[in-house]
């Protein structure tokens, strides 16, 4: 399946999704969200569209050459849905269960088809329908599935198969339960997150613990980490957790540091936090790790897995290659000549 052009689904990478949260209305605002986004390795970009007006923001934003696919939410008005599709959107995302009849469901795929591009189900604790809720006593994770598969049907009986399914949660175990539940039951392509995550904080672990649960089992094509923050940080957080679940889409740089102890005499914290910053818009041709630790006694020992590090020292810092020491040099210039070390390496730019 195609979104744009990126393709998910088997043995696709896993594309990294983000939404803006500037007024849709506010079409300027909004392409300079995505860009930013676009810059900071986003995948896919989903825009909330309240209303028709706002549908025109896919072809003012595409006309401006963007070229990362854009996704239209859609609640509720199926003239919505139609009028994105003309407009430019790279997919539709909706909900069967609240568009209304069979015909208007008919009229979304009718128009998504004609435009090539696929239709995403979305489904999460607030939009099961009554009967299931009755059915299966409440929220609960095999709800949540049967809403996504029943909602999945609805669109098959108006023939319509370019489907991608999203089951979404703030609870974090029901999330993953009903995912699996879905992955068992059905083919298409799977759309991952914790819903309503929360703050950067929290909402990081709980998205770290949801989404790489399944990703590990292999299930999942495309992730969202949605945090109540500036949407750069979700596509931050979302790289991180495919790194570390290993199914990143592209060479990563890992960085490992120590939390510090009564050894150490140079401000970690702030090197660690400099040189996280500073490396963040390199891309490596090839994985490689990175160790920021204390002290010169223990550093480079227990950092001898990372490629390259710094270790630091009263004033200096000690710079080492897979545990042997290279070259010291002042304490303010450890974090770019760590840089140094890395583009030397991996060709990073």
């Amino acid at each position: 399946m195609s979104v744009g052009g990126i393709v998910i689904g088997g043995e696709s990478p896993i594309a990294i999704q983000s939404m803006t949260n500037t007024p849709s209305s506010d079409f300027d605002a909004t392409l300079d969200q995505v860009r930013r986004l676009e810059s900071a390795g986003c995948d896919i970009v989903r825009i909330a569209v309240p209303d028709v007006a706002c549908a025109a923001v896919f072809d003012h934003i595409k006309r401006r050459g963007v070229k990362v696919p854009l996704v239209a939410d859609v609640h509720f008005d199926y003239r919505i849905a139609v009028e994105c599709a003309a407009s430019g959107a790279d997919k539709i995302r909706i909900n069967p269960g609240n568009i209304g009849s069979r015909d208007r469901i008919k009229a979304v795929a009718d128009a998504c088809r004609a435009k090539g591009i696929p239709i995403r189900v979305g489904v999460n604790s607030g939009s099961l329908q009554k009967d299931i809720l009755a059915k299966f006593g409440g929220v609960t994770p095999q709800a949540l599935a049967e809403s996504a598969l029943e909602n999945a049907r609805e669109l098959e009986r108006v023939d319509f198969n370019d489907i991608v399914i999203a089951v979404k949660s703030s609870d974090v175990a029901a999330m993953i339960r009903a995912n699996e539940i879905v992955a068992e039951a059905c083919d298409y392509p799977i759309h991952i997150g914790v819903t309503e995550a929360g703050t950067p904080t929290r909402g990081v672990i709980k998205s770290a613990i949801g989404i790489s649960s399944l990703l590990m089992c292999g299930v999942g094509d495309t992730v969202r980490v949605s945090l109540t923050a500036d949407p750069v940080r979700e596509v931050e957080a979302a790289r991180a957790i495919l790194e570390y679940s290993g199914a990143a889409p592209a060479p990563m740089i890992e960085i490992v540091s120590c939390p510090t102890c009564g050894r150490t005499c140079i401000d970690l914290i702030g090197v660690a936090n400099e040189f996280e910053e500073k490396i963040a818009g390199y891309r490596p041709s090839r994985p490689i790790k990175v160790a920021v630790m204390g002290c010169a006694v223990n550093g480079p020992g227990e950092a001898r897995e990372a490629d390259v590090g710094l270790a630091g020292g009263k004033g200096k810092a000690l710079i080492f290659k897979h545990g042997e020491p290279a070259y010291t040099v002042p304490a303010e210039k450890a974090v770019d000549a760590l840089i140094e070390e890395v583009k030397n390496i991996t060709g990073a730019g």
